[in-house]
């Protein structure tokens, strides 16, 4: 045992350094003008996807690269997968942690608060001009097309748009998203958007019809049929101006957005998100796909245009309770801010509401969007929690920091809706690592690198579990997780560490790609960036080293790479609890499959 952790792995010595051998970034330089586009389809899982439901994401997926053995990049929600999609790094380099962030200052776009939501243009904005390099350090796919001249645009989604190049908003890319031609949100607050080009913002108002976006809606169809419009009718006929090729990235909102708040089955686990209106929502964003494939083909760029397709990260049913020894789940009894509500208990110290003006919450009240500051101060909170739906993110700011972590952890252990720990390793190596038996380090998900964002504390992974009685096509598709989230039963969340949130859609087709085959070796968000950069003669640099790799058993003439499989797993803690971590490795990329405790977790291995 080493520092509390024991190592299963077989292979050999000689089959490793070939693997590490073949994983090191090529770039070389394009022998003709190569244009990519990135579709980006929220939340779509890939068993969901069927010939009938989306026939345009089931033919790129059998006529192109079948990406059979896909990975999210963990925690498992959006921001933190656009930034993995956007540079090629995991997350320790982006500081990227989560959607909602510790900062440890005062949002001005948020009216102060210090726990901030970053799907939002103006909070981008804000946390970048304050962390300068610490946040998204890296140079992404995006930032190096336009340095060498290639034009470039990111159109969709509200934050993961954006955040493929922040640059947009000095005016050196063109960024289209929800708050376009908008000073305001819908909400009231400063929208930041990026202006367009004057002449392409009149192009896109021709192509759609109206001077901003809709609104969003379930499905999301109005919307969407506005972006592809303008991207399909406006966007690729200026792109295609350029000399020196494009770089076109799409970000659709569905079924993300329906997934998550669709009626179905309010209440119950089934259908879930299994039901109409998530394939409405999946048709949807198939629409958006055709129209971009058509678009490059009327255009007589299909020919010269690799077309990259994924999804941030899978999806699973909102579940409010643990399941009984029978399967079926317990009666709910975990509101929004469940963890912000015990860790306040724990330490016997006032919770107060970040997203209400640092308001002290009364013990039966809870947390608006299930954060919390945790202490007598809520400007020198003694311990931080931001709610991520599938897993919690947590930060002991004060001096006794380690002590509170301690406390927390050790009631954490106790916990049946929990399923596996991870703690930062600072915090493990300033005392007894033995003090978090049960744990592995945030190093070993790659949530410590190069950026110098608040790091968490710890993070929170929560229980996942079969659907007893669903039918679905695929095992994976019939996944409830415990959830911290305003959203209720039967609805859609993703962000835990089960293979049902890890696992999303990828697929890839164009005149580098291999056509008609399925790549069982394991690839990730991460590995976007590089490989397309390699296509288009790019380099990416920055000051990170937690890099994904160029996917050539995937492109002509490409072999397989060596594939190793291992589990990582913490000392016993309490109870006999330890946090496992099932992992591929491609060289020294690694893959994470799924993490939390035996038996808690959907696609964990059994010990």
């Amino acid at each position: 045992m080493k520092q509390g952790r024991l190592w299963f792995a077989v292979f050999a010595s000689a089959a490793l350094f070939a693997a590490s051998t073949a994983a090191k970034e090529v770039v070389r330089a394009a022998p003709r003008v190569r244009n990519v586009v990135i579709f980006v389809a929220d939340g779509l899982r890939y068993d969901s996807v069927t010939a009938e439901n989306a026939p345009t994401l089931w033919r790129v997926r059998h006529e192109g690269v079948d990406f059979a053995n896909s990975h999210a990049v963990y925690p498992t929600v959006t921001t933190a997968n656009a930034s993995a999609i956007a540079t090629g790094h995991l997350l320790g380099d982006t500081g990227d942690y989560a959607n909602t962030l510790y900062t440890a200052f005062p949002n001005a776009a948020r009216n102060g608060a210090t726990v901030t939501f970053l799907e939002d243009d103006a909070i981008l904005r804000e946390v970048k001009a304050h962390s300068v390099n610490d946040y998204l350090g890296q140079v992404t796919l995006l930032q190096a097309a336009h340095a060498k001249g290639m034009r470039s645009a990111a159109v969709g989604k509200l934050g993961p748009a954006a955040i493929q190049d922040l640059a947009a908003f000095e005016g050196k890319d063109v960024l289209l998203d929800d708050v376009t031609n908008a000073a305001v949100t819908a909400a009231g607050t400063v929208s930041g958007a990026a202006a367009l080009p004057p002449d392409l913002s009149d192009a896109i108002a021709k192509a759609t019809g109206q001077a901003k976006p809709p609104a969003v809606a379930l499905p999301n169809v109005a919307q969407q049929t506005y972006f592809r419009k303008a991207a399909s009718d406006a966007l690729l006929p200026y792109l295609k101006q350029g000399k020196k090729g494009f770089v076109l990235l799409f970000w659709s909102r569905d079924p993300d957005a329906t997934q998550h708040a669709q009626q179905d089955s309010l209440g119950t686990l089934m259908p879930g998100i299994n039901g109409p209106t998530s394939t409405a929502a999946i048709a949807n964003a198939d629409a958006c796909l055709k129209a971009l494939l058509d678009a490059l083909d009327s255009l007589g760029l299909s020919a010269t245009t690799d077309v990259f397709v994924t999804a941030d990260h899978g999806f699973s049913t909102i579940a409010k309770s643990e399941p009984g020894p029978d399967g079926n789940p317990t009666p709910p009894h975990l509101p929004q801010g469940f963890v912000a509500l015990a860790v306040s208990n724990w330490l016997q110290m006032t919770l107060f509401d970040p997203d209400a003006g640092n308001a002290p919450l009364d013990p039966n009240e809870h947390p608006s969007r299930g954060d919390g500051l945790i202490g007598t101060d809520p400007n020198a909170p003694a311990a931080v929690v931001a709610a991520n739906g599938g897993s919690d993110l947590l930060w002991f700011p004060g001096p006794d920091a380690r002590a509170h972590a301690k406390t927390v952890f050790d009631h954490l252990m106790t916990e049946d809706y929990v399923s596996g720990v991870f703690v930062n390793d600072a915090l493990m190596n300033a005392g007894n690592a033995n003090d978090f038996a049960g744990a592995l380090r945030l190093s070993d998900a790659g949530l410590t690198g190069s950026s110098r964002m608040p790091q968490p504390s710890m993070v929170i992974n929560f229980r996942s579990y079969p659907i007893k009685g669903c039918t679905a096509q695929a095992p994976l598709l019939c996944t409830a997780e415990i959830a911290d989230t305003n959203l209720g039963v039967g609805q859609g969340m993703h962000g835990s560490f089960s293979r049902a949130d890890t696992r999303n859609f990828m697929a890839a087709i164009g005149p580098d790609f291999k056509k008609q085959f399925t790549d069982e070796a394991p690839v990730a968000n991460a590995d976007i960036a590089p490989t397309l950069a390699s296509l288009l003669g790019l380099r990416l640099t920055g000051p990170g080293t937690l890099k994904g790799r160029v996917i050539t058993e995937a492109l002509r003439s490409g072999k397989m790479p060596t594939v190793v499989r291992r589990t990582v797993v913490s000392a016993p803690g309490a109870a006999g609890l330890q946090t496992r971590l099932d992992e591929e490795l491609v060289g020294r990329t690694p893959y994470f499959d799924a993490a939390g405790f035996a038996g808690r977790t959907v696609g964990l291995k059994a010990p």
